[in-house]
């Protein structure tokens, strides 16, 4: 009998399964949905078959079209995504497409790229990707129009947005672009928005910089007092809380802060987004065993996500290459963290979906 990666449909009993003969990239969404079936770790791709964190808009507007960036996905492991914007855009006038090379230039909150990627996913929905719109919008250090953004998006698009972010609630690399970190005075003023995300059920992503080099927990109180606000809230901690300012705190440190909140905050969960994460963390000999044993013991907390960001200039073998290095560490998972995250069990039961991961085979 052939051994095939399929989900196994909750509420209906589609079936079929995609045998060891066919590779990853050919699947459709349908052969996901399969009767009972083991996933072949020995063969099979140790690449997620779901990215919660990638941005279909780049911070100029110039993007890799939507049907393009879905053949990118559909290429890959890939085949459940969350599509995020891009929630700080630089000015429509402005001829700068990095941001970080362009002082000066305000990179603010706005809903351009939320509405494009809501067009384009009524125009060229695909068949063969489950996709989760997220709205981006959001300025976490001014909440007040959020609501009635909200409220917007349902009007123009209802139903088509279940997630909000990534949202920042301070990113040091825009400080230079106008970015303006939340105050705990402002993070008293979400109220009124993230009852309404509990409300819809709706996840957010937040950016939250843990701290630098020189301060490696600097900006974790402006986090600990969102957590300790809205514990109710489904807040997933983009990136681990780590940033291209934070590359040598101890992995030790890093793990007992993140494990002091987890603990704490049952409905907290983390994104292992960015290639950062390995380059500065994860590949390091004296710190793998000790993340490896984190994401094991916290393997129901953690979400897999490339952060590509979809940039005109970007290709196929970019966005294969980020999917790839974000996910060496699921190689050194044990069976039932790489069901967890890898295979996406995590993000079914985050949005309450109704797909389950198969089992690992024996």
């Amino acid at each position: 009998m052939h051994r095939c990666f399929s989900f196994a449909v909750l509420v209906t009993s589609l079936a079929g399964c995609v045998s060891s003969n066919d590779s990853p990239t050919n699947r459709s969404l349908d052969s996901f949905n399969g009767e009972s079936a083991c996933y072949d770790r020995e063969i099979e791709p140790y690449t997620a078959v779901v990215d919660t964190h990638i941005h279909y808009r780049p911070f100029d507007g110039r993007a890799i079209p939507f049907e393009e960036m879905n053949s990118y996905l559909s290429q890959t492991s890939v085949r459940f995504a969350n599509v995020y914007g891009i929630g700080q855009m630089l000015p429509s006038y402005s001829t700068c497409s990095n941001y970080l090379k362009c002082p000066g230039t305000p990179v603010l909150p706005t809903t351009r790229s939320d509405f494009v990627n809501a067009a384009n996913m009524i125009e060229h929905r695909p068949d063969n990707l489950h996709l989760t719109l997220s709205m981006t919008f959001t300025d976490l250090s001014n909440p007040e129009p959020t609501i009635e953004l909200m409220k917007l998006y349902e009007k123009e698009y209802p139903g088509l947005f279940h997630w909000m972010g990534e949202v920042n609630l301070v990113k040091q690399a825009q400080f230079n672009n106008h970015h303006v970190a939340a105050s705990p005075e402002n993070i008293t003023q979400w109220a009124g928005f993230m009852t309404e995300l509990r409300t819809r059920n709706y996840p957010i992503t937040i950016h939250s910089d843990l701290g630098n080099d020189a301060s490696p927990t600097l900006y974790l109180p402006l986090m600990e007092q969102a957590l300790a606000l809205y514990p109710d809230n489904k807040i997933v901690w983009a990136h681990m809380g780590l940033s291209y300012e934070l590359t040598t705190m101890k992995a030790s440190e890093h793990i007992a802060v993140l494990s002091r909140l987890l603990d704490q905050y049952p409905n907290l969960m983390l994104d292992i987004s960015w290639r950062i994460l390995d380059d500065y963390y994860f590949s390091k000999s004296e710190n793998q065993a000790q993340y490896v044993a984190f994401m094991n013991l916290y393997s129901d907390r953690i979400l897999p996500g490339s952060d590509f960001v979809a940039f005109r200039n970007n290709t196929f073998k970019t966005y294969q290459q980020e999917l790839e290095v974000t996910g060496r560490i699921h190689k050194y998972l044990d069976d039932n963290a790489f069901r967890n995250i890898a295979l996406g069990q995590n993000y079914f039961t985050l949005l309450n979906l109704d797909y389950q991961a198969p089992e690992v085979c024996q």
